[in-house]
């Protein structure tokens, strides 16, 4: 018996710990999940005019990135990217729960694509295409 709730209180502990918690950002439209069980997962597209459409990415294994880190849902799963648009050399496995650093999250609501400070779009959100200074994202450690 006592092995028994030893395992419930690693489970419970694992469930509590940072580790266990939000892989996903709550209400966020660009993950369906389909009526066979699959998802469906979109990520922001690449502006099509701007810096931003020029641009190399810096690579997530480069280490030349001094902002916070994009965390993007993916077909994949999430990824920790340079760039809110997932291209493949700039993301990496995500280390959330494992590795504090600054982080955004990214999440769609209805056609508007958001930077989020934490996997909750009930919290801090801004349009990532409205003009500055409204679309300035706040990052936090977690």
């Amino acid at each position: 018996m006592k092995l028994a709730q030893l395992i419930v209180v690693a489970i419970l502990t694992a469930a509590g710990s940072p580790g266990a918690l939000a892989q996903f950002v709550k209400g966020n439209e660009a993950v369906q999940v389909m009526p066979n069980g699959t998802k469906r997962v979109e990520t922001p597209p690449i502006p099509s005019t701007g810096p931003a459409s020029k641009s190399t990415p810096c690579a997530a294994a480069a280490g030349c990135w001094a902002g916070p880190w994009h965390m993007v849902e993916t077909s994949s799963g999430l990824r920790e990217c340079t760039e809110p648009w997932a291209r493949a050399a700039s993301c990496r496995e995500s280390t959330y729960g494992v590795q504090r650093l600054s982080r955004l999250w990214i999440a769609k609501r209805g056609s508007t694509w958001l930077w989020c400070q934490y996997p909750d779009m009930s919290r801090k959100c801004v349009d990532m295409n409205a003009r500055p200074p409204l679309n300035l994202p706040v990052s936090a450690v977690q």
